[in-house]
Order: structure tokens, then C-alpha cells, then sequence
């Protein structure tokens, strides 16, 4: 029996769209034993076409959500992990979409996304379908990626998010989740109050939870990537936990399981690949 197999394409999407995506990566995985796969919350949204069969998520991350299959899934930012049924061979295109350019490419703010997964097309319409059927038509990643580019090319609008709250939400990406609330405030001039309105009217989230869910997506890459010999409690410490006790509760409450349960887990992560290309 072969050993699994992962592949993975990383690249920058064209110029124009680089304001609103931080990365492409084309996957392809394959001989990974069935199982279930952990939809982390993440900076990012969850935008993933994919190539050949769909996407099955079983457990949404609002419980109120009926499971879905999907072939192109679109997903608002979220503080509670979706499980997502992984088969033996997948394949597809993760998009690093931000939720500053939410508005910019769907057409609405991320808040309206928030914690809900969708099919592209119900959310763009005809361009939706169209990303999904030229992807399965195109034979190598440079023209997947160029699909990518020409349909969200066209998607693209005016629409941007206000200066202030592009700066609180750059602020709490930049400090890895350390920033505090009262800081962003007085960096934009508004009250806490005002910019905790604002911020989740936009992100569907506050920038209290923002925080929390960017400094656990640091602290999770590190520990996966990271030899098994690095203490968590080092972790722990180099991401602004008070101990390994309060990264260990983080951990329960977002990721649904312990640090070293995310840590033993060998099928890769797409949207973490595709958050990180270059």
C-alpha cells in the first residue's frame, strides 16, 4: 500500500488582487486514511474550491447549521472549529481571502458571513459556478491559479472597509493577538465602546475575540511546526499565554481539543498552507 502523499503549490494572486488575498495554494492529497478534519478558526476566511469530488462538512461550526456538501465553500470568520470529512485523495485551490477584502470580492462585509458556511454561487451567483467548473477544466496549477485570477479579477469592486477599522483589524494581525483593546481604541481615536460596535458590525466579531483566535492561529502553526522536543509551555510563553494552563484552555475552547492533539495530527491544513504562501 502506498504512503500518503501531499502536494502543495503556493502563489501570490495577481497584483490587483493582493489588497484583498494573501495567497493561493493548490493541494492535492493523497492514501491519508478516512477521517474527520478540524476547520480551525483562523485570521482568514475558509474559501475553498474544490477539484473532482466536493467538500463534506458534518459538523458545522453553528450547530444550528445542517451539515452540507459543498464544491465550493465560502465560510465568515468563526471561534469554534466545523469537521470536515476527509477521504482518502483530495484536491483543490484554498484561497487566503482577509476580511478586509470581504466586502471588495462577495460584495458584503464578513460580519455577514459570520460563523456560516456557504456555497460560493449562493453568495456571488454565476461567477461562483463559473470559478468551480473552469477549475476542473484546467489540467496544471499555473492555470487553476489563473482561473482564480481572472474570476475574482471580475468580482473585484470599490467597496472598502473604513480606514479606522482597517487599522484596528491590521493592529490586532500584527501584534499575533497581543494588542490591546484600549490601544486600538486610542490609535483610532474612537471610544472601546464605539470601536467594539463598529468592529463587529464589520467582522462579526469583536476585537477582544479577534485577538484571541489570531494569537491561537500562532500559536498552533507553531506547535505543528515545531519538533516535538519544544515544550508547549515554550510555546505558550513565545505567543503571550499566562501559562501552559491558559493556552490549554484557548485550545479547548477554539479548537474543540487539547495542543497536543492538533499536534499529533498528520493530514495537512489547507487554510493554514494557503495563509502562508508567499
Amino acid at each position: 500500500m502506498a504512503a500518503p502523499s501531499a502536494e502543495s503549490v503556493h502563489r501570490p494572486p495577481a497584483p490587483p488582487l493582493r489588497p484583498f488575498v494573501d495567497g493561493y495554494l493548490g493541494y492535492r492529497l493523497s492514501g491519508f486514511p478516512p477521517g474527520l478534519h478540524r476547520g480551525l478558526p483562523s485570521r482568514h476566511l475558509t474559501f475553498i474550491a474544490a477539484i473532482g469530488g466536493g467538500i463534506d462538512v458534518v459538523a458545522q461550526t453553528d450547530p444550528a447549521q445542517p451539515p452540507q456538501r459543498y464544491g465550493c465553500v465560502v465560510s465568515g470568520l468563526h471561534a469554534t472549529p466545523a469537521l470536515v470529512a476527509q477521504g482518502g485523495d483530495q484536491e483543490g485551490v484554498a484561497i487566503a481571502l482577509t476580511p478586509l477584502g470581504c466586502r471588495a470580492l462577495l460584495g458584503r462585509p464578513a460580519a455577514e458571513l459570520w460563523n456560516r458556511s456557504y456555497e460560493l454561487a449562493d453568495v456571488v451567483g454565476a461567477a461562483g459556478t463559473e470559478l468551480r467548473e473552469r477549475l476542473q477544466g484546467a489540467p496544471s496549477w499555473a492555470e487553476r491559479f489563473a482561473v482564480c485570477d481572472a474570476v475574482l479579477g471580475r468580482l473585484a469592486g470599490d467597496a472598502r472597509v473604513a480606514p479606522e477599522l482597517r487599522v484596528a483589524w491590521e493592529g490586532v494581525v500584527r501584534s499575533g493577538g497581543a494588542v490591546a483593546v484600549g490601544a486600538l481604541a486610542a490609535e483610532v481615536g474612537w471610544s472601546r465602546q464605539h470601536l467594539a460596535r463598529r468592529f463587529r458590525g464589520e467582522f462579526g466579531l469583536g476585537p477582544k475575540l479577534a485577538a484571541r483566535v489570531v494569537r491561537f492561529e500562532r500559536a498552533r502553526r507553531m506547535l505543528q511546526h515545531s519538533p516535538q522536543s519544544v515544550p508547549v509551555a515554550r510555546v505558550a510563553a513565545a505567543c503571550g499565554y499566562y501559562d501552559q494552563a491558559h493556552l490549554d484552555r484557548e485550545f479547548a475552547a477554539l479548537a474543540g481539543c487539547a495542543p497536543s492533539v492538533l499536534r499529533l495530527e498528520d493530514v495537512p491544513s489547507v487554510q493554514d498552507g494557503a495563509a502562508v504562501a508567499p
